[in-house]
């Protein structure tokens, strides 16, 4: 390991100027290439001290033994020479899609004297046509079936076309009137030509105007009785048809766009892009990449865009792309693009319309395809045990944690604090395992407090479960289950399972009624979300119990460090280990499934209404109250003979009800966070009070609620 102070450049030796910087190995090896708008400043950051990088970087620069820059006039130039050097050294520690594939394309030889249609991959070609790329080659040849019916354009290669001109008889494709076999001469060059550049403007999106040729000729055709003939061009327009269903129209018409989407975590990225060429679909590919680098959504979709147009240019570069985020700084990128394409091309996020729509779709594209990505690897059996082996050595376990439970604490602003536990066996997700905590022990946000009584109520179900089976240790105290009193003297809500039923354990401890023993099964390694504080308050937790025999372990979320009892330093884990890769996956799905059951507690609260406690009362006539009388405080205002008016409602109904709302407290007024203005049921707010109230604690963006949510 090298200390990036021995090869750290001299004050004043680095430009402060646009340019490109190269980190080398001791073998003189490229692992890193970056640009810069100001070389001095950026290469200022990697040389500080090593306890402030983040960790990847940190590696990066203590693998490295030299660093070396090229200085350039523009961003622009620094754009085109970083593409170059990546593409040329393949650095190790740069962002690398991984394309599991060679997309085709439909290929259209325009440069041939009698054009041909075929699949293209690879490289491409100058006078030579693209349309694509497709997901599948079978794909285009379906569509190219279709379309020679109406466009009998060459299709067969340079071999069979000199064969079929030596022994003057065409291919099977001539016979049945799919070619127009230029090979014997039934149609001219420039014919042939001309239904080329028919099958491209057809292909390109211009579909409109030739079927409405078509469906001219067919109407000519049926007037002059050539009935035979208008019976073809009427398979023709249904063949055409046909194939242009297989592109759906997603935006107006001439509309060229690729649409680019990113779903990422900590350690992947999964990129998908949609090409759109007439308006239509016409391609779709994606890529998954390791996150080397500390990047970020905007560098993502730099590296993405670098990999697209890199290779090309003129009409493969389309006149609009579209993001989920841009580059910093943007304007570098969009030159190099429009240099690209050779005239000018938009780069930016679409806000509204049909744009904004077609984007969700490519960005649920991009979300399955990183969860399908991380399904296959967790699903390798090989993988599963290489990660538990690491996370052994990492933690110096005795053996592997065959068992894994993991404990996140989720509030909105203190209230409705909740835990979640999940469980993982031999590196999957055991669901009929889960469990949900309601956190009564005190009131308030105090992570560090409520992860001590997860854990504490938890293991003493644990000890209970010993006790009752003859296994219990000396000198525990198991008789407390946790159900009884918190420490602020209110009872602890019961847990739940992952089904909101009563708690289940293993299949095999069974109790003498046959159900399933609660927290039978002790893990062999407990994993909290959260740093130092809150490993400290699981370990204290079981100190208390008097357990030794489980580990403990949390990973933070900004760094991706695993923080272990008793020390002061986290354990870094390499940022290809699998088993960090499984550590994230359960404290990310501990994190999924605490939050859900927040939000879930939080909606139902917003819902309660005071009208909820009047028995006899059923949601029908609950719901003709408050239509009737508009809100809950003019209901309480009204007289039993008022109520009585209502259909449905007896005078006995009417009464229980004016004795339950007079008996309960008015509901505080809602307040617009917004505006900070009170809403009152008499300006036209509709429904209860407890509604308004829900609105305005819901109001804002979705990143807005979720950054209040933890």
């Amino acid at each position: 390991m090298a200390d990036p102070s021995s090869y750290r450049p001299r004050p004043g030796e680095i430009p402060d100027s646009p340019g490109v910087y190269r980190f080398r190995d001791e073998h003189r090896r490229v692992i890193y290439v970056g640009k810069a708008k100001s070389l001095r400043q950026r290469l200022a950051n990697y040389f500080q001290d090593l306890a402030n990088l983040h960790p990847r970087t940190r590696t990066m620069v203590t693998t490295a033994a030299s660093v070396e820059w090229t200085v350039v006039s523009t961003e622009v130039e620094a754009l085109q020479l970083e593409y170059s050097w990546i593409k040329e050294y393949d650095p190790r520690f740069n962002v690398k899609y991984r394309d599991d594939k060679s997309y085709p394309y439909l290929a259209v030889t325009m440069n041939e004297e009698f054009p041909r249609v075929q699949v293209m991959r690879g490289q491409k070609k100058k006078g030579v046509r693209y349309f694509g790329p497709y997901g599948h080659a079978w794909a285009i040849r379906d569509t190219v079936d279709l379309l020679l019916r109406v466009f009998p354009v060459r299709t067969c290669s340079a071999g069979v076309f000199r064969n079929a001109a030596r022994t003057g008889r065409p291919c099977l494709l001539g016979y049945i009137g799919k070619c127009s076999a230029p090979c014997v001469e039934r149609i001219s060059p420039e014919d042939h030509r001309e239904l080329a550049d028919e099958f491209c403007d057809f292909m390109a999106g211009r579909t409109g105007t030739y079927l409405r040729r078509l469906e001219r000729q067919m109407g000519e055709a049926a007037e002059d009785m050539e009935y035979e003939r208008a019976a073809r061009l009427r398979d023709d327009i249904g063949a055409l048809k046909k194939a242009m269903e297989k592109s759906a129209v997603v935006l107006a018409d001439a509309t060229d766009a690729d649409l680019i989407a990113v779903a990422e975590d900590e350690l992947e990225a999964a990129v998908q892009i949609f090409h759109v060429r007439g308006g239509r679909v016409r391609g779709q590919r994606g890529w998954v990449t390791d996150k080397v680098e500390e990047i970020t959504t905007g560098a993502l979709v730099e590296h993405a865009l670098q990999q697209l147009y890199g290779e090309e240019s003129g009409d493969a570069v389309p006149k609009e792309v579209l993001v989920p985020a841009l580059p910093d700084p943007v304007e570098p990128v969009q030159q190099w693009l429009t240099d690209r394409r050779g005239s000018g091309v938009s780069l930016r996020i679409p806000q509204r319309g049909d744009k904004k729509a077609l984007m969700e779709t490519v960005q649920r594209n991009a979300q399955q395809a990183l969860v399908l990505h991380k399904t296959k690897r967790a699903s390798d059996l090989t993988t599963r045990s290489r990660a538990l082996e690491e996370i052994a050595e990492a933690l110096d376990l005795d053996s592997a944690p065959l068992r894994i439970e993991c404990y996140d604490i989720s509030h909105l602003q203190g209230d409705d604090v909740v835990a979640s536990m999940v469980v993982f066996e031999d590196g999957l997700a055991r669901k009929s395992e889960y469990r949900r905590f309601q956190i009564k022990g005190f009131r308030g946000q105090d992570d560090v407090r409520s992860m001590h009584e997860v854990i504490n109520r938890r293991f003493r179900r644990y000890l209970a479960e010993k006790e009752k089976t003859g296994e219990w240790a000396d000198g525990v105290d198991g008789t407390d289950t946790g159900d009884g009193p918190g420490p602020a003297g209110e009872p602890y809500a019961a847990e739940q399972g992952a089904d909101g039923r009563a708690l289940t354990g293993g299949p095999a401890l069974k109790d003498d009624d046959g159900r399933p023993k609660r927290f039978a099964y002790p893990p062999q390694l407990v994993v909290v979300d959260g740093g130092q504080p809150q490993v400290a308050a699981a370990q204290r937790a079981l100190d208390e119990l008097g357990i030794d025999d489980i580990a403990v372990c949390g990973l933070a979320k900004r760094l991706e460090e695993v923080w272990v009892p008793r020390e002061d330093d986290p354990v870094v884990l390499p940022r290809t280990s699998e088993g960090l890769y499984l550590l994230q996956r359960v404290r990310d799905e501990a994190h999924r499934f605490a939050i859900t059951y927040q939000r879930t507690k939080r909606a139902k609260r917003f819902r309660s209404s005071p009208l909820d406690d009047v028995p006899g009362l059923g949601e029908t006539r609950k719901q003709a109250l408050i239509k009737h009388f508009g809100s809950v405080k003019k209901l309480r205002s009204a007289t039993i003979d008022q109520i009585c008016e209502v259909p449905g409602i007896g005078r006995k109904t009417a009464e229980t009800v004016a004795v339950a709302l007079a008996g309960a407290a008015p509901a505080a007024p809602a307040v617009n966070t917004a505006t900070g203005e009170i809403m009152d049921d008499e300006d036209g707010a509709p429904g209860t009070t407890a509604d308004a109230l829900g609105e305005s604690v819901s109001a804002g963006t979705p990143d807005e609620r979720r950054g209040h949510e933890r």
